[in-house]
Formats: structure tokens, sequence, C-alpha cells
């Protein structure tokens, strides 16, 4: 996270937090680290206490094990016997196939990186909330190097491309329902740009990039991206379309999520 941030980027739980806020004005988000030892919840809080529990993207790999693993692992195992929605993104998925009783590896494809192509959702996704509004062939901002190996009781698979047969899922327990993407309709362009920088030594050793030069030319029109959408010429030379561009399309899953999940679930719990 500091080497993020020191790169110029946003912390993850930042980002977030101001995406559901923006979406959902007024709502309070709490921030937890369950990875660290000494993690815990907002004193007076419990997983029953929330609406929706959204789960980032992280450096971590969940087949290397360790506490600040399975931690997460515990947590999210915890959260499913709640009822409470969860949403993850990229490790989130991961994290909740797991808990589920799924298991995630390193890709044989190797990494995706920039931008998920080609994304397409199959007949389930096609009907699924998650989707509504969505096209069902799309690209979405992406960075991982792990993906669902083998799917959870209980999940149903809703999109897939050349890279991952796991892109976009429904996972139901005998408790919850979560959702969950292999690529982060959360970030921004300015975020992408942010993470090729900050990795930009290992992209050149897996063959994305030539050398640092052109590393940065790439970071460089990711910026620009970001601060005007509509520039024409570097959208097309990426490849890069307006279900990226538009913030609303971009963000389509995690707002159908707030809609369809969480606000029926604040309604339930008296809140709303």
């Amino acid at each position: 996270m500091a080497e993020h941030v020191a790169h110029g980027g946003v912390p993850a739980s930042e980002g977030y937090s101001n995406l559901l806020r923006e979406l959902l004005p007024g709502a309070q988000v709490d921030i937890c680290y369950p990875g660290d030892p000494t993690a815990v919840l907002p004193e007076g809080q419990s997983l029953e206490g929330y609406d929706g529990v959204a789960i980032t993207g992280s450096s971590l790999h969940i087949y290397n094990g360790g506490p600040e693993v399975s931690r997460q692992i515990e947590l999210v195992r915890a959260l499913l016997a709640t009822g409470t929605p969860a949403f993850g993104s990229c490790w989130g998925l991961q994290i909740i196939t797991v808990a589920a009783g799924g298991s995630v590896r390193r890709n044989p494809k190797g990494r995706e990186i920039g931008f998920g192509r080609s994304i397409r959702l199959n007949e389930a996704g096609r009907k699924h909330p998650m989707y509504a509004g969505k096209r069902e062939i799309f690209n979405a901002p992406t960075v991982h190097l792990d993906e669902v190996e083998m799917i959870a009781p209980g999940m149903t698979v809703l999109a897939s491309n050349e890279v991952s047969d796991v892109q976009g899922a429904e996972i139901r327990t005998k408790g919850s329902t979560a959702w969950g993407v292999q690529y982060h309709p959360e970030y921004p362009m300015r975020e992408l740009a942010v993470i090729v920088r900050r990795i930009g030594t290992r992209l050149i050793s897996e063959g994305f990039f030539t050398n640092v030069k052109d590393v940065e030319e790439y970071a460089k029109e990711l910026d620009t991206l970001d601060k005007d959408p509509d520039d024409k010429r570097l959208a097309w030379r990426n490849g890069i379309s307006k279900n990226v561009l538009d913030k609303k399309l971009r963000t389509l899953e995690v707002s159908n999520w707030i809609e369809f999940q969480v606000l029926p679930m604040r309604v339930k719990r008296g809140r709303g």
C-alpha cells in the first residue's frame, strides 16, 4: 500500500470507499484491514451490522498461505454465514471463492494487465442483475496473476474471456449471496497508470513492455485518458471503448450490487 501511494496512487480501500459513497450518497463506509494481526471491526459493529461488505484487490496470493491470508478466509467465511451481501473485485472474488470451498491458482496463461479484453457474458450472466445494462461483450480495467481454479459449491460463472474462465460469478451459500468479478470496475485510468509504473520492471520481464521508456509512455497515455476520456486518438490506439471510459458503464457491477443487494438488505434490517 505504501509503495502504491508513493507512486501517486490511492489506497484500494480509500478508492473503493469513495466510489461507494458516490454511488450511495450518505452511506457510512468503514474500512477494515483483515490481513493485519491487530485488525478489528469498528467498535460496536458486527458483520450483521452492515448492509453490504466490499472486498478490494490485494497483492497477496492465496496459495502462499500464511496468517495474513487465513485471517481473511476466516473473516469471509464468517461473513457468508450472516446473510450480509458481499461484493469482491479480483482478490475479493478469489477470497470469497476459497472461503466457500473453491480454489485459486496462478494463471498458467500469465498476467492480465491493463484491460481484460472481450469479457463475454454467458446465458446466466445475460440474465443476472449484476450485469443489468452491461453489454454482452466488454472490456474492463484489470491486473491479476491469479484466477479461480475450481469453482465453489453454489457458484455460478457469469462471464469469461480467453485469459480466465471466471471473470464474473455469483456465489450462494446457506447464509449469503456474494457477487464477484476478476477485474476492477472501481479503477479509474489513473490508478492503472500508477500500477503500471509501480510494477513496470516485472512487466518488462514478462514481455509487456520493452523498456522503462515504453512503460512510462503507456502510463502517460492512461493518465491522459483519465483526464480526457474523449481523446479519440488514444482510445482508438489502445482499444479502449466507451464501456471503460464512461464511469457509469464501467462501475455498473458495483452500482447494481448496491441497488439489488445492499438497499434491499438495508430495508430488511430496518435501516431504510
